[in-house]
């Protein structure tokens, strides 16, 4: 039971960080699996160099943008 409120907030957290209120909306009432199949489930390939570790996404998914936009603004913030 903690496992899935704490997955909740996770999806929920990520959503109050989107720009669009549109988006925020969309992303606080999604189901998490839908939310984990569209956002977490990434295809990337990890690649680690001489002092950097280099993440390259496989595949293109439409939530991407969102995600990027999202990760701007925790790096804004100083979250992260």
């Amino acid at each position: 039971m903690v496992m899935a409120t704490l997955a909740w907030n996770l999806k929920s957290w990520f959503a109050l960080m989107m720009h669009l209120k549109s988006d925020r909306d969309a992303y606080i009432r999604m189901e998490f699996r839908r939310f984990m199949n569209s956002l977490i489930l990434i295809p990337c390939r990890v690649v680690r160099r001489a002092r950097s570790i280099v993440v390259r996404i496989i595949g293109y998914q439409p939530t991407l943008a969102r995600l990027f936009s999202a990760w701007n603004t925790i790096e804004r913030t100083g979250f992260g």
